[in-house]
């Protein structure tokens, strides 16, 4: 809980620290990334470092912790922990490395607010860190616990079974545990960390949703190759699986986390996806027509084109095999080439979807935003929605409103 008194000092200095979140987070990156380089080989994104992505999405999460103790000094906001902590454990984040980043990130503070830091704003501050550091270590040393993983050894190899081309950009790994030992348990919906060797030596990570059935003796990802765009660099390791990853390979995962994941409810249930988006779909239909479930299914996907679609196949025959499951898809050209798909961006309005349904999103950002105002239009109330953000969660609106 947050003392009276730091409360009364985080209100009052917020605006100034809030203003100045994105320099005091450019700062910090800097300078922990040139004292210990190390920490940039298998931990951190350094596509995410050169867009900024990570650095907002740091800044937004201290920004909305802070926020959630002034209105309520006992307040855990749950959807923000829980989002991180699970990105965390995929990571292989351990406890101690929240030393390092308290030591670098108010050294940030000092550096930009300057004379502004005196002993009462950095103690009120220091206190808000802890809560959240402390929140999160508790966190992750559950979903740890949980899934029978030492943090400190995190890594296991598979063995690529099979390599499958969806589209020109979008290819799945059929993936078998190396060792032979028992495949971990999963949820429809979660994702594992992919750890590889670049090219100059360093190790990079990225996340991929569990595309196919969470059960089984098999898991599957299916990762799309991110070009090059307006001046942007490719995607390193996208590209990187794309061109060298073939069956008989041996790859670097994760135990599967992340809390966006099918629940038991029977109540209408609605997937919506854009892009490689639906994958996590896909796998929650998987378990879904293997479980025979009478659920009301509604599956809705905008891509650019059929070609396009990642799973699309897989998708109409899943949905053919469930009693009470419809799809639709909207493609921003040649929608004529797949019956009953409709020209154009998605339009949620156009449908009678049901008020009281589950609904799961996954895709770019803006298109999140609009389909999720969308829905709320329509009905659905907003405790109902919940979203998947690959990358850092630049999205931090997950509100009631």
């Amino acid at each position: 809980m947050l003392s009276p008194e730091s409360a009364a000092v985080v209100r009052a200095t917020l605006p100034a620290v809030g203003g100045a979140l994105d320099e005091i987070t450019t700062r910090f990156y800097g300078t922990m990334f040139a004292d210990r380089p190390e920490l940039l080989d298998g931990l951190f994104n350094r596509g995410n470092q050169a867009s900024g992505e990570q650095r907002r999405a740091l800044a937004g999460s201290i920004a909305a912790f802070a926020q959630a103790l002034l209105a309520d000094p006992g307040a855990r906001p749950d959807a923000l922990l829980s989002r991180i902590a699970h990105k965390h454990a995929a990571l292989g984040v351990t406890e101690d490395q929240y030393a390092i980043v308290h030591k670098y990130l108010f050294g940030a503070i000092a550096d930009v607010l300057g004379d502004a830091v005196t002993p009462e704003v950095a103690a009120a501050w220091d206190e808000v860190y802890w809560l959240m550091a402390g929140a999160l270590i508790a966190r992750e040393a559950r979903l740890y616990t949980e899934a029978d993983v030492d943090p400190h050894h995190p890594w296991r190899q598979w063995t690529v079974t099979e390599r499958r081309e969806e589209t020109p950009d979008a290819v799945s790994f059929l993936l078998r545990p190396a060792d032979g030992g028992p495949v971990p348990p999963a949820r429809a919906g979660q994702y594992v960390s992919v750890r590889v060797r670049m090219p100059d030596g360093v190790r990079q990570l990225r996340q991929y949703s569990l595309s196919g059935s969470p059960e089984g003796e098999l898991r599957r990802i299916t990762v799309k190759r991110v070009p090059g765009d307006g001046g942007a660099p490719e995607g390193e390791v996208s590209n990187l699986l794309h061109r060298t990853v073939c069956a008989g390979d041996e790859l670097t995962l994760s135990a599967p986390f992340g809390d966006v994941v099918l629940d038991d409810s029977e109540a209408p249930l609605v997937l919506v996806s854009a892009g490689i988006g639906c994958t996590p779909m896909a796998g929650m239909l998987e378990q879904l027509a293997a479980a025979g479930s009478g659920r009301e299914i509604w599956v809705l996907h905008a891509d650019t084109s059929p070609a396009d679609h990642a799973l699309r196949t897989e998708t109409l025959r899943l949905v053919d095999e469930l009693v009470d499951a419809r799809a639709q898809f909207w493609y921003e050209r040649d929608a004529a080439a797949e019956p009953g798909a409709r020209t154009g961006l998605m339009d949620v309005g156009a449908l009678e979807l049901p008020s009281d349904a589950d609904v799961y999103l996954c895709g770019p950002l803006p298109f999140m935003r609009d389909v999720r105002a969308q829905v709320l239009r329509a009905g659905v109330p907003a405790r109902r929605v919940r979203y998947e953000v690959f990358g850092p969660d630049l999205w931090l609106a997950h509100t009631e409103d």
